[in-house]
């Protein structure tokens, strides 16, 4: 019957704060063994690590599936004097910017801070408006989360630098 096939079928649980931003590029927080199911969907070519954060469970999942991780663990950007790294936001652009990478998931710890100012750099090449970048920033930081500090890194982020 049809109740039995869909109890066959495994639940697809995404990883927190995912999100699709694009054909072919996904965003959120760090995955565990219980959004593997819904990540095989994806058929991910490679993953975009922005935190430093390791599982050997996650480790594992890639492996057999031949998933690129590109490692670029990075702090975010906090006082005083400390943001995300101007050399690994260049080459997650690069990365997250080349078709051949895609499907491809960006992540950090939470999906939020590290991941959203990614992303919203990537909008910023992408010709999209601050008004719309700072939206979709919020939306997965929660309203009232954002960083201040954040919210001028992705302001000062200058797209004409990016090769």
């Amino acid at each position: 019957s049809r109740q039995k096939i869909m109890d066959s079928l495994p639940l697809l649980v995404p990883p927190p704060n995912f999100g699709m931003v694009d054909k072919g590029i996904y965003r959120s927080g760090f995955p565990s063994k219980l959004n593997f199911d819904f990540l095989t969907q994806l058929r991910l070519k490679s993953v975009v690590r922005l935190c430093r954060e390791r599982d050997s469970d996650f480790e594992d999942f890639c492996r057999k599936r031949n998933v690129q991780i590109l490692d670029l663990g990075t702090e975010g950007n906090k006082e005083p004097f400390v943001e995300i790294d101007s050399k690994v936001l260049q080459t997650a652009l690069s990365h997250i910017s080349d078709p051949k990478t895609h499907p491809v998931l960006v992540h950090c710890s939470k999906g939020k801070h590290r991941t959203g100012c990614v992303i919203a750099c990537l909008r910023k090449l992408q010709r999209r408006s601050l008004t719309f970048i700072f939206d979709e920033y919020e939306r997965f930081t929660g309203r009232g989360n954002s960083e201040m500090l954040d919210l001028q890194f992705i302001e000062l982020f200058d797209s004409r630098q990016h090769k």
